[in-house]
């Protein structure tokens, strides 16, 4: 409910998803879009975790307003093209980093990245978010852990 609320706020129609897994956070990111022509991009690299996360979006009817990619998402997201609204990262802790780097240029101004579980990044990740001056970022604590928000200053 978080994501969706987020999205909304920004009236988000392009949004970014790292580590799909059985695509909760999606649903609700595929929620936020709905009504605006939106869409959702989401990464995952296991195939059992995609296949059932497709399974939720169409049961849950969003399905049409999601693309989801199988594979590394290191490798793949450097063909997205901007500008995006929202980033979402929940894969790998220790690539938040390089997501951050490869995404934050095609993320609109006004735009936000959000990170979960802030606890486990490592810290050149959080360096990265605190000390750009063009990045501003503030962590919220919620049942499944901490999240990072971080808005791409206009």
């Amino acid at each position: 409910r978080f994501l969706r609320i987020l999205a909304e706020s920004i009236a988000a129609t392009q949004v970014v998803e790292i580590g799909t897994s059985y695509g909760y956070s999606g649903l609700w990111l595929a929620l936020a879009l709905r009504g605006t022509n939106g869409h959702l991009t989401t990464f995952e690299i296991d195939a059992s975790r995609q296949a059932r996360a497709r399974t939720n979006f169409e049961r849950a009817g969003v399905l049409s307003s999601i693309d989801l990619v199988l594979g590394d998402a290191h490798a793949l997201v450097t063909k997205i093209k901007g500008p995006i609204d929202l980033v979402f990262s929940d894969a790998d802790k220790e690539g938040y980093l390089d997501y951050l780097q490869k995404l934050v240029p095609v993320l609109r101004p006004g735009g936000l990245f959000v990170t979960h579980n802030m606890e486990m990044a490592e810290r050149q990740y959080l360096q990265a978010i605190s000390t750009n001056a063009a990045l501003e970022s503030t962590l919220v604590n919620v049942a499944s852990g901490q999240i990072g928000v971080t808005l791409k200053k206009r």
